[in-house]
C-alpha cells in the first residue's frame, strides 16, 4: 500500500472551505467512526459490494473510501485504489489493509477533483458519500470521466425521494445534520440527471427507503 500512516501522498492546489471542513470533522471522527457505524451499515456495504460483483482483475476506485470498512468485502481484488479527504481516516484504512493482506494504493484527495485520468477505472464504490460531499454532482461527473465504457457505480446512501419535498421538521432538522455529519435532503436523480450515467437497479437498504443501494452503468 503507498504512503505510512498519515503521510498520504495529498491533492495540489487549495480546497474550498467546506472540504476543509469535512477534513477536519472526519479527522475527528475517525478514532471513533468505526465503533459508531460499522455494525449497522455491515450488511448494506456487503449487498452494495454484491451487487457491483467486481472481478479480481479489474481496477476498482472506493471514492470516501473512509476507514475501509468495505475492504472486508473485496478480498479478492487486486487492484483496488482508495482516496478520502481525511488523512486520519485513511490511516485506519492502512491499518485494516494489512490486516487483510490487501494491496490498495491509498492517497488523500478531493473526490470533486479526481486526479486520474479519463477511462482509467472499471468500477467506483460511493458509499455514504454523496450525501457528505460539498458537491455531488461535480463528484459523479468526475467519476462517470475516470470510469471506463460500460463501467460500474454502486452506491449507498441515503437520499428524498425525487418526487416529494422535505417536509418542514426535516428541512430543519437537516439544518443540523449538515453541520454534524450529513445532508439527509439530497436527491439523487438530481445528482445523476447531468451525468451520462444511468440507474440499473434501484432498492431500500433500510428505515424505509431513506437509504438505498443503487447501481449505475456509464
Amino acid at each position: 500500500m503507498s504512503g505510512e500512516p498519515g503521510r498520504f501522498p495529498r491533492p495540489e492546489g487549495g480546497a474550498g472551505f467546506a472540504t476543509r471542513y469535512n477534513r477536519w470533522r472526519y479527522n475527528l471522527y475517525a478514532p471513533v467512526y468505526d465503533r459508531v457505524v460499522a455494525a449497522f451499515f455491515a450488511p448494506r456495504r456487503r449487498r452494495a459490494i454484491a451487487l457491483l460483483a467486481p472481478r479480481p482483475d479489474e481496477r476498482i476506485l472506493l471514492l470516501g473510501a473512509g476507514t475501509g470498512l468495505d475492504l472486508d468485502y473485496l478480498l479478492g481484488c487486486r487492484r483496488l485504489t482508495a482516496i478520502d479527504v481525511s488523512d486520519g481516516m485513511l490511516a485506519r484504512l492502512h491499518r485494516r489493509a494489512a490486516r487483510l493482506g490487501l494491496e490498495v494504493e491509498a492517497s488523500v484527495m478531493d473526490g470533486q477533483r479526481l486526479a486520474f485520468p479519463d477511462a482509467c477505472f472499471d468500477a467506483v464504490i460511493l458509499h455514504l458519500i454523496l450525501a457528505v460531499i460539498p458537491d455531488p454532482v461535480a463528484c459523479l461527473r468526475e467519476v462517470e470521466r475516470v470510469l471506463k465504457p460500460g463501467g460500474r457505480v454502486v452506491v449507498f446512501d441515503k437520499f428524498l425521494a425525487d418526487h416529494q419535498r422535505p417536509v418542514w421538521w426535516r428541512a430543519a432538522a437537516n439544518q443540523l445534520t449538515r453541520i454534524i455529519a450529513t445532508d439527509i435532503n439530497r436527491q439523487l436523480g438530481v445528482i445523476v440527471s447531468p451525468t451520462t450515467l444511468h440507474i440499473e437497479h434501484d432498492e431500500s437498504a433500510g428505515m424505509g427507503g431513506f437509504f438505498r443501494i443503487v447501481l449505475l452503468r456509464k
